[in-house]
């Protein structure tokens, strides 16, 4: 699948604390969950809004209306990237506690196309193996 738009939906609370940097290069060199998607594959980052991830819904609807009134995508032209700062266990904190309603808010916003987690580091991968960080499954 080429997407038109891959958006990443990062947690507010690592916003705080975390440019973003490392998923957004991870979507720029194509590594990890974005090794799939080509080079003509826009990129748009924005936050969840806070706990619990009820703003999700208005930043979505912004997009949605500016993308479509544009006539650039679809909705099902869209991945929705969950940031491994919400997935994850990490060096921020644990797995979002919010996270499936966020993804219902999501899917009720007629977006299908969810994929949980975007850059991992090396280190936090090691300290899943070593049993520091917990592991969650991904849908």
């Amino acid at each position: 699948m080429n997407p038109k738009y891959v958006a990443i939906i990062q947690c507010e609370i690592a916003k705080n604390r975390c440019s973003g940097y490392a998923c957004t290069s991870s979507f720029y060199d194509k590594t990890g969950t974005f090794e799939h998607y080509d080079g003509d594959t826009k990129y748009i980052a924005f936050t969840c809004g806070g706990c619990c991830g009820k703003g999700t819904a208005a930043k979505l609807e912004h997009f949605s209306r500016r993308m479509l009134k544009a006539g650039q995508a679809k909705k099902h032209d869209v991945v929705i990237h969950l940031s491994s700062c919400m997935v994850t266990d990490n060096h921020h904190y644990d797995r979002c506690p919010h996270v499936d309603y966020i993804k219902g808010i999501i899917k009720k916003h007629g977006f299908d196309n969810i994929v949980e987690g975007t850059y991992i580091s090396k280190g936090a991968a090691r300290k899943r193996e070593l049993g520091i960080y917990n592991t969650y499954e991904c849908e």
